[in-house]
């Protein structure tokens, strides 16, 4: 099956475009505000919530950290040479390129001033954040598969596609033609899945019970981290990166390997913690 060739540009005005990606950023940001304010009306969730009136600034603060973490965090840990010799392609955003742990970092540090202007404890409003993030994820790497980005690695089983050779030709200069001959894994379609759907099903029931401050984003981090793990499994590594340590390990599984243990440290943390 070829992969299909979606238009990465809904609709254009002029100058002005409305990518599929974009919008997937912008369905994402919807969704955790609408996820959001069914969280600040319900009772029973773990934890403090933020009241209605205060979510729409923190789903602002957050989206701006995503997107400014977001791209640094991918120049930094995917394109850190291509920033030393041309320092604007940082601005360029619609050149692509943005990374999850970057964005998370970029999160983190917004939710950080977002509690120093309302008082809340970080751990508090991480904790009601973290189960409403996945499906926006998930929007994300839907984007990603409209993009015709993250191709997966050569595979003999149905789910595979054949990639247009324009998405493969740093991983597959040989290609030639309009697809390659080899079926590869839709990658961007399995994270959307596991960092989507499934990430927030086990988020949201477990937070829908009380846990001491600080384990619901131990749970994020952890599961996120080992989904992500998996996953990667069948994705192409980034040529330019490859491999790390001599192993069959992406940049994306070291990145969340750190999230795991960072999770487990968090979670033991809170364990101890007087209820």
């Amino acid at each position: 099956m070829n992969y299909p060739d979606i238009d990465g540009t809904l609709f254009s005005l002029g100058p002005l475009a409305l990518r599929w990606y974009g919008l997937a950023y912008l369905a994402g940001f919807f969704m955790v505000w609408w996820l959001g304010k069914r969280r600040a009306e319900s009772a029973g969730a773990a934890g403090r919530s933020p009241s209605v009136a205060q979510l729409s600034d923190l789903v602002f603060y957050g989206a701006f950290g995503a997107i400014l973490g977001g791209r640094i965090g991918y120049a930094l840990f995917y394109g850190s040479e291509q920033m030393l010799s041309d320092p604007l392609w940082l601005l360029r955003i619609w050149e692509g390129g943005m990374s999850f742990h970057g964005g998370l970092l970029g999160v983190c540090a917004a939710l950080w001033l977002w509690n120093k202007k309302t008082g809340f404890a970080f751990l508090e409003t991480s904790d009601f954040v973290a189960p409403l993030v996945p499906l926006g994820l998930g929007f994300g790497r839907l984007g990603n598969f409209a993009n015709t980005e993250l191709p997966g690695r050569v595979t003999t089983s149905d789910f595979g596609f054949h990639y247009p050779c324009r998405a493969v030709w740093e991983i597959n200069p040989n290609c030639s033609g309009a697809f390659e001959t080899v079926l590869r894994h839709p990658s961007s379609l399995y994270q959307a899945f596991a960092e989507g759907l499934a990430l927030f099903a086990i988020l949201w029931w477990y937070s829908s019970s009380p846990r001491k401050t600080g384990q619901v984003s131990a749970a994020f981090l952890m599961t996120y981290g080992g989904l992500r793990v998996v996953t990667e499994v069948f994705r192409e590594p980034d040529p330019w990166i490859g491999f790390l340590f001599g192993i069959s390990l992406t940049m994306g599984q070291s990145l969340s390997i750190v999230m795991m243990l960072a999770g487990a440290l968090l979670h033991w943390h809170s364990a101890r913690q007087r209820a």
